[in-house]
């Protein structure tokens, strides 16, 4: 039997383009069995799963007005103050629960209209947890935990970091779930090539993204035989030479519009294609 899924990858403020991914998926009459996303691409694909007939305006609301800009908006002495009591990061997650409450009337993962699973970082067992069942909201949170920006999550007796530590863009899981098409929603960073550091904080910068898009190109290459895959187009522009600081300047949310409008383009054309 046919299955099709979409993966939602991470990249915080560049989830955006997801939108105009999901937007494009819509108007070609694209509707998905099941939804796997982690970090920014959990809480995408938690709406869509919630209710895929209204994900595409309801998450074009939520990054066109100024809740992203709530999440991560608070002034430098709020975060610094945040930092200094916590010793581990700059930003509550209790303005992104409360968006979340807001945003999702279903409150466990079994019951939201497609089956739906996000991954986080375990910090105890530091392996891979993927959130089948239970409340969807601490899951999503867990997920999107950012080190350095975002407390750990717990949920139970464990705590948990960004998804994107472990499964950047979850092909893998689709496939052990069955899928037969797969829809890949990513923030554009794979489209280009990564340049060799030239200043010291671009170190930790390109060697966290050689780790993130690894895992994504060892399973792309070992995908079975008769699977349909496809990777959306990003429409990014062409970038100078050097490393991309876009993942630095979390709380820009100046381009947001840009960068769904020109992945919707992008990918509407690709579908239109195949």
């Amino acid at each position: 039997m046919d299955r099709t899924a979409f993966v939602l990858g991470g990249g915080g403020v560049l989830g955006a383009h997801e939108i105009g991914m999901l937007r494009a998926l819509e108007e070609t009459g694209v509707r998905p069995d099941l939804v796997v996303g982690t970090s920014v691409g959990a809480l995408n694909g938690a709406l869509v799963a919630a209710d895929p007939g209204t994900a595409v305006r309801r998450l074009t609301d939520l990054w066109s007005d100024e809740r992203v800009r709530a999440v991560f908006g608070a002034r430098v002495w709020s975060r610094l103050w945040t930092l200094a009591r916590s010793g581990t990061h700059l930003h509550a997650n209790d303005p992104l629960r409360r968006m979340l409450a807001e945003l999702l009337e279903t409150s466990r993962i079994e019951d939201l209209a497609v089956p739906f699973q996000c991954v986080a970082a375990c910090v105890e067992t530091a392996m891979a947890h993927w959130f089948t069942d239970g409340p969807v909201i601490p899951a999503v949170l867990a997920s999107c935990a950012v080190p350095g920006l975002l407390p750990p999550a717990r949920v139970g007796d464990r705590h948990y970091y960004d998804g994107g530590l472990v499964h950047s863009i979850p092909v893998g899981r689709a496939v052990e779930l069955g899928a037969t098409t797969i829809y890949v929603l990513h923030v554009g960073r794979i489209e280009r090539d990564l340049a060799p550091p030239r200043r010291p904080w671009e170190v930790g910068m390109v060697a966290f993204e050689i780790a993130r898009r690894h895992r994504f190109f060892e399973e792309m290459a070992a995908l079975p035989d008769g699977l349909s895959v496809h990777v959306l187009p990003a429409g990014g522009r062409p970038r100078k030479a050097g490393v991309d600081l876009t993942q630095m300047r979390y709380r820009d949310v100046s381009g947001i519009a840009a960068h769904i409008e020109r992945a919707y383009q992008a990918s509407l054309k690709y579908l239109k294609e195949v």
